[in-house]
């Protein structure tokens, strides 16, 4: 697999997302159980599937990118929006990005690295580690650019971050992932509950830190991404409930940007799965 990967990282990025888009629909033919999910989940937010049919090419172009955006040369970026981050890193208290399962989020850690690192250190990403031992190796060093460091969902991993933003530095998680039993809490998600990861909330709350919103829109024909940046409508609640409550929203926003680009089969309804890490 490992030998696979760096294969695949030297093709250019159009063709690997030409090859991604026929897996993606290959994998939606396939699969009745994701078929349904991605429709489901589609229809909860209010769209109908020809309104959201784009999004099963790029589900494919997603993983058919991994193999260029760790382990192959840099990706072209364009900016838009960036001036929060200026202002939110000028304040020194720490900046928490968040972004769902929209676009390219790979692209969006890498290109903060790229830009802000040298000036304020490397921004701390958090990451789930692989559980089959085949992509244990794959993932190994791969996702670890320059200025870009990775903290795994357990309580040092928590911890790391916290010291981030304490140093005035940045960190990045995904608030639309599931998180693990005892690690969230149910929030409307698009009008239905959804057991929903409070530690982007916590680390607001506890550090003081600037909450930003970014995504990374996939540019037609391999050309690279452009990084979207969003301030909160509205600052986030004192609360833990009506700030995670809040968190959704904002990603609701997010994805109403463009929804031909989000992951509709992911299981964003499901029930947690069991784990030894407790909340902080």
């Amino acid at each position: 697999m490992l030998t696979l990967f760096r294969l695949l990282s030297r093709w250019p990025l159009w063709l690997l997302h030409l090859l991604g888009a026929a897996l993606g629909w290959v994998v939606f033919a396939l699969s009745p159980t994701y078929r349904r999910r991605f429709v489901a989940n589609a229809a909860q937010a209010g769209y109908s599937f020809a309104q959201v049919r784009a999004a099963v090419a790029h589900a494919g172009r997603m993983s058919a990118e991994l193999p260029r955006l760790w382990m192959g040369a840099p990706t072209p970026l364009q900016w838009e929006g960036s001036d929060c981050v200026d202002a939110a890193y000028a304040r020194g208290q720490g900046v928490i990005f968040l972004t769902p399962h929209l676009g390219c989020f790979e692209s969006t850690a890498q290109g903060l690295a790229q830009r802000y690192s040298p000036a304020h250190g490397p921004i701390l990403v958090l990451y789930r580690p692989a559980r089959q031992p085949v992509m244990v190796e794959v993932l190994a060093g791969a996702r670890e650019r320059p200025g870009l460091e990775t903290a795994p969902t357990t309580l040092a991993g928590v911890r790391q971050m916290i010291k981030a933003l304490r140093a005035g530095r940045a960190v990045g998680l995904l608030p639309d992932q599931v998180p693990p039993d005892g690690m969230g809490q149910w929030a409307p998600f698009f009008g239905q509950p959804a057991y929903t990861m409070t530690l982007g909330a916590r680390l607001a709350l506890q550090t003081g830190a600037t909450v930003l919103l970014v995504w990374g829109e996939r540019l037609p024909w391999g050309r690279g991404f452009r990084l979207h940046f969003r301030e909160l409508a509205a600052p986030l609640p004192g609360d833990l409930d009506g700030a995670v409550v809040q968190i959704n929203q904002e990603m609701e926003r997010l994805i109403r940007e463009c929804p031909q680009q989000y992951l509709w089969g992911y299981g964003r309804y499901k029930q947690p799965r069991r784990d030894p890490v407790k909340e902080v």
